[in-house]
Parts: C-alpha cells; structure tokens; sequence
C-alpha cells in the first residue's frame, strides 16, 4: 500500500513570531515543503485529522514548560491522526493509521516515539483525539487517579463542554457521583444536561457563579476539576467540603493574558476544609493508557459515554480555527480536518 510520493509537496504551518495575549495572523507562516523516502528507522504519515487544544497556546511561550516550547520557524507542534503512507521502521507498515504527535502540516515524518497505532473499525479517526486520545485520557486519569471521585461524591467540572470537561463529567457520572458542569451559554448547559446526563450546569456567562453553586451543591463540592482557573476556580473554593479535592487540568481563561496569571485568592479553604489542590500532566500515566483507552472504549460501544468532535476543514484555516479555543466557539472536541482526508 505504499504510496508514490514523487512530486509531492508537504504543506506546513510555523510559528513566525511569538504571540502577546491573543494568537493573531502574523504568529503563522505557510510553507511548502518537497517530500523524500523515509529514511532508515522511519515512516511517513499522510495527516488526516489534527488536534486542536488550549495547552497549544502555552507552548508558543519562550518560558519554562513540561515540554521545551516551539521554536521560531518550527512546524507548530499538534497531536494527528493519519495513515502510515511509506514506511522503513520495523514496527509500522504502509496502510496502518497512526495517532502522535505530528504538528500542523499534511505529512509528517517520525522514527516512533510517541506513535500509537489506532484502529478505525473500532472508532471514527476524530474520537481518537478526543475522548479516546489526549483529553479522554486527561479527563480519566484526572478524576479518577488525581480527584479520587468515587460514588456519592459531587463533583463539579467547569469548561464542561469543552473535549477534556465533557468526558470527565461523564466519566463521574458513569461511576455514580452527582455531576455540575459549568460552561457558557444556554446551549451548552442544555447539552451537558439534556444529552451528556450532567446532574446541573451552571452558565457562567448568564449567572452569578458562586450563588449558583450554592443552590445546585447543596451539600458542597467533593470534587472539583478545573479546566479554567481565574475567578471560577476562586469561586468553587468557596464550596469545597471537608476534604475535597481540587484538580487543576488547565487555567484556559489565562493562557491569552498580557500580564501575570491570576492565582486563587481563596486558597485558604483549602487549610479551612483541610482540602487539596494538585496538577497533573496526562504523561505521568503513558504506561496506563492503554487500560484507560479499553475502558473508555467499552463505555463508547455500550452507550455510556458519548463524544462529540467539533471539526473543521482546511489547514489553511488554522490560525482563524484555533481562536476557537478561547472564544468558546467550539463544543467537544476542536479537530482541524486536513482538506484531502
């Protein structure tokens, strides 16, 4: 199944300039870029499907990460999905669909580190960088490892419609807490309750956060994951009950920030209700993915758990695609679908 690659241009997106708040149009450049065999020890992947996720934003900092940030005139880095179209290493073969971490480009070249293969017949390519990729996989192990939720507790998951708040919601729900998403707008409060089985939501946009959480956990919060940080975050410290656990996924409403990042300012109820706050990366867990990708995968084909992609066409469409992640556009999972996928 190898396929001719004569001739045939790679077409690339890099990061031109770093960004100062809001990622706009001069952060990006296109480049085309000629392709060669792969050498020795690699393969090449036709990109299908990209993932979009805030995290991206983090890593076009020059600043002290978990990963080393994207360097000026570098291919942004993205998780993908594609297909193995010419291969020289041992352990992947031309046709076999391959999720890693591929960058914004149609094709990519890599030795296997990092790939996983994946098996479309199971789930559409899409579901695998949502609820069975990156952001199921965070949603997984931060609830159930990081948050300890067992069932009883309540828990509250704020950028709930999001891809990684959408699957721990649900992922609560399935093993018996009572579940209140916190997102923005009337449509997604109704998606969290009328379609994902969220036991309330609450819609920052259009209520007072904290009285909210006073009327839908009556009996305080358990468990709270947090995709958001900012004042959300403050506000649900207010409600944390006696050894709750606060789990910090990610501070979405201060990626874009032209100043210093808000921290909590009523981190004292955490002595108060001798309660925890603890971040994690989904990286720590890289030898358990494989349990959690069976496990979710048979909540996937029993109906218990649902996943929805928000996909976009068009590579050239990324830099508009990606201010998605923080205009709260998107619903699920951001996926950019390469143009010829």
């Amino acid at each position: 199944m190898t396929t001719s690659i004569s001739g045939t241009v790679n077409r690339q997106c890099r990061l031109a300039a770093r960004p100062v708040g809001m990622a706009d149009p001069g952060c990006w450049t296109y480049t085309d870029e000629p392709l060669r065999e792969p050498n020795d020890g690699e393969m090449l992947v036709r990109v299908r499907y990209i993932s979009l996720d805030p995290a991206m934003r983090g890593w076009m900092n020059d600043s002290r990460s978990y990963v080393p940030p994207v360097g000026i005139g570098e291919v942004m880095r993205a998780g993908a999905v594609g297909e193995v179209i010419a291969s020289r290493h041992p352990g992947f073969a031309a046709g076999e669909h391959v999720l890693g971490i591929f960058g914004v480009q149609e094709y990519a070249y890599s030795d296997g580190s990092g790939v996983t293969k994946v098996d479309p017949a199971v789930a559409p390519l899409p579901v695998y960088l949502g609820a069975l990729g990156m952001p199921g996989l965070t949603a997984y192990f931060g609830l159930l490892e990081v948050g300890q939720a067992k069932a009883g507790d309540t828990v509250v998951v704020s950028g709930a419609a999001g891809a990684v708040g959408s699957v721990a919601g649900q992922i609560a729900r399935i093993i018996g807490c009572r579940v209140v998403g916190i997102a923005g707008g009337e449509r997604k409060c109704r998606y969290l309750v009328d379609e994902l089985g969220f036991d309330a939501a609450i819609d920052y946009k259009n209520e007072d956060v904290a009285a909210a959480l006073r009327e839908r956990c009556p009996n305080r919060v358990d468990v709270y994951f947090d995709n958001v940080g900012g004042e959300i975050l403050d506000a649900v410290l207010t409600r944390l009950a006696r050894g709750a656990r606060v789990v910090i996924s990610g501070a979405i409403s201060q990626y874009n920030n032209s100043g210093p990042m808000r921290g909590p300012s009523n981190y004292m109820a955490l002595l108060v209700e001798r309660a925890s706050m603890r971040g994690f990366l989904v990286f720590d867990y890289a030898d358990r993915y494989g349990e959690a990708i069976r496990e979710m995968a048979g909540w996937l084909t029993g109906g218990k758990l649902k996943s929805r992609e928000h996909i976009v066409e068009g590579l050239e469409t990324f830099p508009d695609t990606f201010l998605k992640l923080f205009t709260g556009e998107n619903t699920g999972k951001l996926v950019l679908k390469v143009a010829d996928a």
